[in-house]
């Protein structure tokens, strides 16, 4: 191998990619306000495999996010990635065990290119969880599990202040057309907050 000179700066070199090989989505950093549209309220134990299809079909494109993001949620909902293009910024309302199954980093990193900035749940499976905080996507449980039956598709739901917000242990999220608020638990640890005000874990790193 070769060894550069201290005082000598390496050339940029090109990397080039295959055709199925697509740059990593990234986050934005988290806004004052983040407002976004419910894409989807679904049961109980929706697993990673639910979330981010891994089948004989899809393995070729492990490493192209935006045409894996086609088939996001399909075998439960196939509007699903339409919808989520179309109001831009989602919002997933979840059961109990939310993301349980594989670890795998593909079920946050779909809903994160389809703009996906919110997860709402009973709760979450621990790993998941840690995968959508890692992409800058918020994690919250309901502070009481019956006010999941409060979100709809296509409502509009806020949380103002949101960096303030997710240093309490609970959050105020409010429906913009009729006023009406439940609370959500936060309970993130400082290196999890700091990764969620960045935009996720790559940019907390260059931060």
């Amino acid at each position: 191998f070769f060894i550069y000179p201290k005082n000598k700066i390496k050339e940029e070199i090109p990397l080039i990619m295959g055709p199925n090989i697509k740059p990593f989505p990234l986050n934005e950093k988290l806004p004052n306000d983040l407002s976004g549209t419910v894409v989807l309220n679904a049961g109980d134990n929706i697993t990673t495999d639910d979330i981010m299809p891994s089948d004989s079909r899809l393995l070729p494109y492990r490493s192209n996010i935006p045409y894996l993001s086609n088939y996001c949620f399909s075998t439960i909902d196939k509007e699903f990635p339409s919808r989520c293009k179309k109001v831009e910024k989602g919002i997933i309302v979840g059961g109990s065990n939310y993301g349980q199954g594989s670890s795998r980093e593909h079920a946050a990193l779909a809903p994160l290119y389809l703009g996906i900035r919110l997860v709402l749940a009973k709760s979450f499976a621990r790993i998941h969880r840690s995968n959508l905080i890692n992409s800058g996507i918020i994690p919250l449980t309901f502070l009481d599990p019956s006010f999941q039956e409060e979100f709809e598709l296509d409502q509009q739901w806020m949380i103002e202040n949101v960096r303030q917000q997710i240093l309490s242990p609970t959050v105020r999220i409010t429906n913009i057309a009729t006023g009406a608020e439940i609370e959500a638990v936060s309970n993130f640890s400082p290196k999890e907050i700091d990764m969620l005000l960045a935009g996720g874990k790559i940019n907390s790193i260059k931060e």
